[in-house]
C-alpha cells in the first residue's frame, strides 16, 4: 500500500471533522482541486447538497427500466424471517413504494472501521420507473453531511433492499454512523437481501451469482434485452484506488465510471428483485404467473429447494418431480433425487423413496486418475450419494419390508464398491472413511440378525417335525 493510502486509512479511524456551519466549498480547498470537483459535477450531472454538517455532492437520475414490481404477499413471505412479528414485517414490506434499494462504493473491500463509503447510491420506485440518487464525498470530511442525508432518505422508506447488504453495506454504514458520535442511523423495519435467494435459485446453474453475471445469463435472456450494458464497466476492485487518486488531485474522469457502475448495480438489483419474485410466484402456481415448465429445469430445482427449506413441502415435491421430468445435468439430477427421496420418506411415501434410492445407488461414481480435478470431485460426490442411497435402501428393507438379508446384501455391495473406489482411484476422504466404518458396523449387526433368524427357523422346523 502506498504511503498516501496508508494515511487515508489512518484518517478513517477517527470521526470526520464536523464543521459548525456550512462553508462554501471553494473557500477551504486549493483552487486546482476545486476545479477538479467542478469537472466531476459536470461529468456526472451533480450538484452540491448542504445541511448543518456541511456539504456533499448529489446526483439524481430517473430510469424507465426496470419497471415497478408488485410482490405477491405469499411470495414475499418466503424472503422474510419466520419470527413472531412476521405478519407485521410482511405488511410493511408488501408495499413496493416503501422499498429503498441501496448500494455503496467504498475505500476498501474488507470493511471495518478504516473503510469509508465514499459513494452511497439509493433508488426507489417512482412514476413507474426507478429513481436513482447518489451521494458522494468529495473529501473525507463530508461524511457527516452524507450520512445525515442518507438517514433522512431512509426514514421515508423503511424497507431496505440490498444485494449482500446484510453482510457488507449496511454493517459498514452502521459502523460509520456510530463513529460520527452524533448521527443515529435510521434502522430499517425490514431488510430484504436478494443475494441469498439468488444463490439458492441460480448458483447450481451459474456458479457465480454476481449482479453482472445475473444480468447476462438471467435478466438478458428469453428475448428481454437490458437497457444498460456492462461492456465498458470498470472492475470493482479498482474503485478504491480510483477514489484515492481523485483525493490526491487526480483526474475525475475515472470516477464518472464509478458513478455509472453504481447506477447499473442499483438497476440490476431492482431487476433481480423483480425476477426472483416472479419466479417465486410461478413456484406457488399463481394464476398470473408463468408455469414453472417455462423456466430452466435447474432453476426449477433451485426454486423447489427454496420452497422445501421454507416449509412448503407439498409444492416443493411437485417441482422436484417436474425438474426431473424436464431433464437435468447429472450433478443436478443427483441432488434432486437425493432431496426428493428425503422428502418422500418424510411424507411416508416409501415406494417413491425406494425407487429413487435404487436409481442413485446404481449411478456411476468413479473416474480415472487422469481425469481433471473437477470431474474427480463430481465423481466422488456421486459415489458418496450412491453409498448413502444404498444405506437408506437397506434401512427400508430391514425395517419396512422386513427382509434383513436383502438389506445385508445391499450394505455388502456398498462396502465392496467403496473399497474398490479406494483401491483403484484413491478415494479416501475423511467422509468416505467414516462412511465405510458405519457400513461395516451395520453389516455386522445385520449378519447377526440373519444368523439368529436362521437358527430360529431351523428350531421351528425341527419342532414341527
Amino acid at each position: 500500500m502506498k504511503a498516501n493510502d496508508k494515511f487515508a486509512h489512518i484518517a478513517a479511524l477517527r470521526p470526520a471533522r464536523k464543521p459548525t456551519a456550512p462553508v462554501p466549498r471553494n473557500s477551504d480547498i486549493p483552487a486546482e482541486i476545486a476545479e477538479e470537483t467542478d469537472r466531476l459535477a459536470r461529468l456526472v450531472g451533480g450538484n452540491v447538497r448542504r445541511n448543518h454538517y456541511g456539504e456533499h455532492m448529489s446526483v439524481r437520475q430517473w430510469y424507465a427500466t426496470p419497471e415497478l414490481c408488485a410482490p405477491d404477499p405469499r411470495s414475499l413471505s418466503l424472503l422474510l424471517p419466520q419470527t413472531l412479528d412476521a405478519g407485521d414485517l410482511l405488511q410493511t414490506a408488501v408495499n413496493p413504494e416503501q422499498w429503498l434499494f441501496l448500494d455503496t462504493e467504498t475505500t476498501g473491500l474488507a470493511g471495518g472501521t478504516g473503510t469509508y463509503p465514499f459513494l452511497v447510491g439509493i433508488a426507489w420506485w417512482d412514476a413507474g420507473g426507478l429513481q436513482v440518487e447518489q451521494f458522494f464525498m468529495r473529501d473525507l470530511d463530508e461524511e457527516h453531511s452524507l450520512l445525515l442525508e442518507l438517514s433522512e432518505r431512509m426514514a421515508k422508506r423503511p424497507v431496505l433492499v440490498t444485494f449482500n447488504g446484510k453482510s457488507f453495506d449496511w454493517p459498514l454504514l452502521e459502523t460509520r454512523y456510530r463513529m460520527t458520535r452524533a448521527i443515529p442511523p435510521f434502522t430499517p423495519k425490514v431488510h430484504l437481501d436478494f443475494l441469498h435467494p439468488a444463490r439458492q435459485l441460480w448458483r447450481l446453474r451459474l456458479g457465480s451469482v454476481r449482479l453482472r453475471d445475473l444480468e447476462r445469463h438471467i435478466l438478458g435472456r428469453d428475448g428481454h434485452a437490458l437497457e444498460w450494458s456492462r461492456h465498458d464497466d470498470i472492475d470493482s476492485s479498482l474503485i478504491p484506488q480510483m477514489y484515492f487518486d481523485y483525493l490526491r488531485g487526480g483526474s475525475p474522469e475515472p470516477l464518472a465510471g464509478v458513478f455509472r457502475h453504481n447506477q447499473m448495480d442499483l438497476r440490476g438489483l431492482a431487476a433481480v428483485a423483480g425476477k426472483i419474485l416472479t419466479l417465486l410466484d410461478s413456484g406457488h402456481g399463481f394464476a398470473h404467473a408463468a408455469h414453472p415448465d417455462t423456466h430452466n429445469p435447474v432453476d426449477v430445482l433451485g426454486l423447489s429447494r427454496l420452497l422445501h427449506r421454507r416449509g412448503h413441502s407439498t409444492r416443493a415435491r411437485e417441482l422436484y418431480e417436474g425438474a426431473l421430468r424436464a431433464g437435468l445435468p447429472r450433478n443436478a439430477e443427483r441432488l434432486a433425487q437425493t432431496e426428493l427421496a428425503r422428502l418422500a420418506k418424510r411424507q411416508l411415501d416409501y415406494t417413491r423413496a425406494a425407487s429413487l434410492w435404487d436409481e442413485l445407488r446404481q449411478a456411476p461414481g468413479t473416474t480415472k486418475r487422469s481425469e481433471v480435478a473437477v470431474l474427480r470431485a463430481d465423481a466422488e460426490k456421486s459415489l458418496e450419494a450412491a453409498i448413502e442411497a444404498a444405506e437408506q435402501l437397506a434401512i427400508y428393507y430391514e425395517h419396512r419390508v422386513k427382509q434383513p438379508w436383502r438389506a445385508a446384501d445391499l450394505i455388502r455391495e456398498a462396502i465392496n464398491r467403496l473399497r474398490e473406489a479406494k483401491r483403484r482411484d484413491g478415494v479416501a476422504t475423511t467422509r468416505t472413511i467414516k462412511m465405510e466404518s458405519r457400513l461395516v458396523h451395520r453389516l455386522a449387526r445385520l449378519e447377526r440378525r440373519c444368523s439368529d433368524r436362521t437358527k430360529i427357523e431351523l428350531l421351528q422346523a425341527g419342532n414341527s417335525s
